[in-house]
């Protein structure tokens, strides 16, 4: 009987720290919203990437997407984002992948080993990752030619997600020619 009281003690104890948990958690999650459709993206020139951007990002849609060499889903959408560099980026669309490889080298090795048409910079001190928000990879951000957010992409679900990042470029596209 001492037994069992000691148990129901501990496993109270533990389950009213398991709620402090959650309620901790949930408030630190409400205090640090992702980015959704409509809100501004943030200024990519002013977190010291590593890598070489574009040069003129406005009025450009742009397709920002995260993602890291030991991301499976990551490596796979590579082709994807390159297909889409090169049937859009005649028309507007720039491609920037975002790495979170905690080493250069590691990204480098990635791209030696999958190379790629459009831009890759490293966000080697975690702050646009941080401020963006983002909790899993890979996870894209399809932007207006007025840097706000039309698209949130997580994840990457081959063909599936292929098709539906063309649909909405070319939905940006003609808008952006349609307001000209």
């Amino acid at each position: 009987m001492k037994n069992q009281l000691a148990i129901a003690k501990q496993l109270r104890a533990f389950l009213l720290g398991l709620g402090m948990l959650c309620i901790l958690t949930g408030a630190s999650s409400a205090a640090e919203k992702s980015l959704q459709s409509g809100d501004s993206f943030p200024d990519l020139s002013t977190f010291s990437l590593e890598g070489k951007m574009p040069a003129e990002l406005r009025g450009k849609i742009v397709l920002v997407d995260f993602w890291a060499s030991w991301c499976g889903p990551c490596k796979d959408s590579f082709p994807a984002m390159d297909e889409l560099q090169a049937r859009f980026g005649s028309k507007g669309l720039v491609v920037i992948a975002v790495n979170l490889d905690d080493e250069s080298a590691t990204m480098n090795e990635f791209l030696k080993k999958h190379p790629v048409s459009f831009c890759v910079v490293r966000d080697a001190k975690k702050k646009l990752v941080s401020t963006v928000n983002i909790k899993s990879m890979p996870c894209s951000f399809l932007l207006t030619p007025a840097g706000k957010v039309s698209v949130v992409h997580k994840g990457f679900h081959g063909q599936e997600t292929r098709l539906q990042y063309a649909k909405e470029i070319e939905a940006l596209i003609s808008a952006n020619l349609a307001s000209q």
